[in-house]
C-alpha cells in the first residue's frame, strides 16, 4: 500500500466516524444556512500580482515536521498582509498535523479566499469546509473516479464553493468537468512523493482552454514562477518554501518582490 492509499483508507474511517457522530442531514442543513458569500478563489488568483496561494502546513509525510511551532494566527494574517492571492489551510490531522479548527481560526484573520486542502472523498467533508469558512475545496483526481469528481464538484458548487481539481498526469485529464474552476498540476507524485516541476511544463499544452491553471509543489525560486507563467500558469501553490522559515509571511513578501520586480 502506497502513501496515498494509506491516507485514503484513513479518510474513509474519518468520514464514517463523522457521519456516525452527526447525521449528514444536519451538517448539510448547516452548510446551506451559511450566509457569508464565498470569495472567488479563481478571481483572486487572476487579479493578484504573483498569484501565490500561500499554504499553512505544519508537516508532511515526505518531509516530516516543517514548522510545528508556527502560530496560525501570525502566519495567516501575515500571508494576507504580504500579498497572497489566497491561503491554503491543511486540515488533515494524521499526516499533515492540521484540523478543521485551523480553518475556522483562519477565517476571521484574512479577507482573501481560503482553500480547504485535504483528501476529500465525500460530500460530508465539503459541508464541513463550508461551515468552517472555506471559499474553495481541493479535489484530487488520483483518489477519485471521473464520476466521483463530477459529483463532488457539482455538490461543492451547489454550496457556493469554488473547486480546484488537482492532476498529476495525462491519464487524469478526463476528470476535468464544467464545475471545476481551477485546474492545478501537482508536481509531486502522491504515490511516491517524488517532486519535479517539469510535470507542469509537460502538462501545460494538454490542459483545457478556459480553465485557470495553477502549479503546485516544489516551487522555491522566482525564476520557476516566471517560467511556468510563460506556459500559461496564473497561480502557484507554495507551502514548504515559506513554512520552513521562522517568518513565513516575511519569506512570502520577499519571494513576491523578486517575482514581480522581474
Amino acid at each position: 500500500m502506497n502513501i496515498l492509499e494509506r491516507i485514503i483508507e484513513t479518510k474513509r474511517a474519518e468520514v464514517a466516524a463523522a457521519r456516525a457522530a452527526r447525521p449528514f442531514a444536519d451538517i448539510y442543513a448547516e452548510a446551506r444556512a451559511v450566509e457569508r458569500p464565498a470569495r472567488s478563489f479563481s478571481g483572486s488568483i487572476a487579479r493578484t500580482p504573483g498569484g501565490i496561494i500561500a499554504e499553512f502546513k505544519r508537516r508532511s509525510p515526505s518531509k516530516g515536521d516543517i514548522n510545528c511551532r508556527a502560530s496560525l494566527e501570525e502566519v495567516v494574517a501575515g500571508y494576507a498582509a504580504a500579498g497572497a492571492a489566497a491561503i491554503s489551510v491543511l486540515t488533515d490531522r494524521n499526516y499533515f498535523g492540521g484540523s478543521l479548527d485551523d480553518l475556522r481560526a483562519a477565517r476571521p484573520l484574512a479577507d482573501i479566499p481560503l482553500l480547504r486542502k485535504d483528501f476529500l472523498i465525500d460530500e460530508y467533508q465539503i459541508c464541513e469546509a463550508r461551515t468552517a469558512g472555506a471559499d474553495a475545496i481541493l479535489l484530487i483526481a488520483a483518489n477519485l473516479t471521473v464520476e466521483q469528481t463530477a459529483r463532488l464538484a457539482a455538490f461543492a458548487k451547489g454550496l457556493g464553493l469554488e473547486v480546484l481539481l488537482e492532476l498529476n498526469g495525462e491519464h487524469e485529464l478526463g476528470h476535468v468537468c464544467p464545475d471545476v474552476d481551477v485546474v492545478g498540476i501537482n508536481n509531486r507524485d502522491l504515490t511516491t512523493f517524488v517532486t519535479d516541476t517539469a510535470v507542469s511544463v509537460r502538462m501545460a499544452g494538454l490542459l483545457p482552454a478556459g480553465k485557470l491553471l495553477i502549479s503546485e509543489s516544489g516551487i522555491s525560486d522566482p525564476s520557476t514562477v516566471r517560467e511556468l507563467a510563460r506556459h500559461g500558469y496564473r497561480g502557484f501553490l507554495m507551502g514548504e518554501n515559506f513554512m520552513k522559515h521562522g517568518d513565513p509571511a516575511g519569506a512570502l513578501r520577499g519571494f513576491l518582490a523578486r517575482v514581480i520586480e522581474n
